[in-house]
């Protein structure tokens, strides 16, 4: 009933089955080293992942898995970041923000820390329809999933099965689920994992504009609240920092690498005595896009669930690869 996803080869948290990934490059030739055909030849890909622009093998028809990820400093680092095709930032309570992972050109062994859900982050997932996976949930999420306003795993309720919790961190911090269990709690609860997915828009031509090769977005003068990004020329790619610190993956020290930083400002209220916050995501609003090491002022739209960058009116198309998106309550945090 269900194509599979990735090949299980085991159950338990850390070793999971084998995740399909993409053909790797081959590395650069060494300086003054003779190129071989095979070094010349580029594949030559009929089909592209609708979320990162880049070739694909064949047809893609896998479903998004859209997974919250704890960003307590307690949790950093955490697992499977970098194989998200797009990461939203946005608040959770207080100056903590929280990560809406979306995963389909590729996925992870596993991901955590696991955190609870906000109905916003519900909403965000919806637009690309996704499976969306959390780990508890505020009143606001409970009802509107109760509802059926997606298909989801919560680990209130697989908890030790499907999630389970890590020794080395301490509750609310510790939960992680694999792709292997996700497939399974899929199966179990009868949701397809297959998906047309609409494709997102891609340039082709090198963005121009004033140059911005760090940015840094402050949502509290604590550090542990400070995002930096850094662009790195050579790598055609943005780094990412929290307090300083790189945002690695903690078992493969791997780097998180962006070509798109989309950083959108969204009317934040709070709702209630925990700090929890109503943000609005349908309304159009300022934002910066980073490519390139460049800064091009854009205003957001809301297309169908998602938070996409225009100018004048027409949409701004990304650079293949993958893509942050920051939501902040002012464009005063940020600074380039």
């Amino acid at each position: 009933m269900k194509r599979c996803l990735i090949a299980m080869s085991a159950a338990c948290l850390f070793i999971g089955g084998c995740m399909h990934e993409n053909k790797q490059q081959a590395p650069e030739p060494k300086p003054g080293a003779a190129e071989t055909p095979k070094q010349q030849e580029a594949p030559n890909y009929s089909h592209v992942f609708p979320l990162t622009g880049l070739p694909a093998k064949e047809a893609v028809n896998r479903r998004v898995i859209a997974i919250m990820v704890n960003n307590h400093p307690k949790a950093r680092p955490q697992s499977g970041l970098q194989k998200a095709d797009i990461v939203y930032e946005v608040l959770a309570e207080g100056d903590i923000t929280r990560f809406l992972a979306l995963y389909q050109s590729e996925f992870p062994e596993k991901v955590g820390p696991v955190r609870s859900a906000r109905d916003y982050y519900v909403e965000l997932s919806n637009g690309y329809h996704a499976l969306y996976v959390c780990h508890g949930w505020s009143p606001e999420a409970k009802a509107i999933l109760e509802a059926g306003a997606s298909d989801y795993l919560n680990g209130l309720f697989y908890d030790g099965t499907l999630f389970q919790r890590v020794p080395f961190r301490k509750a609310p911090h510790n939960s992680y689920i694999t792709f292997a269990n996700i497939e399974k709690g899929a199966a179990m609860e009868g949701y397809s994992l297959q998906d047309n997915v609409a494709p997102l828009p891609f340039r082709a031509d090198a963005p121009q504009g004033e140059k911005a090769g760090q940015i840094d977005i402050i949502y509290s003068h604590r550090s542990y609240a400070q995002v930096r990004y850094k662009y790195v020329a050579d790598q055609k790619c943005y780094f990412r920092y929290s307090a300083g610190e790189q945002t690695v993956d903690y078992d493969t020290r791997e780097p998180v690498k962006i070509q798109n930083v989309l950083v959108v400002a969204a009317k934040h209220s709070v709702i209630d005595s925990a700090g929890r916050r109503s943000i609005d995501l349908s309304s159009s609003g300022s934002g910066y896009l980073f490519q390139n090491g460049i800064i091009k002022q854009v205003e957001w739209k809301n297309v169908d669930g998602r938070i996409l960058p225009y100018e004048h009116g027409v949409p701004v198309g990304l650079v293949p690869g993958k893509t942050w998106i920051n939501v902040v309550p002012d464009l005063d945090i940020v600074k380039w």
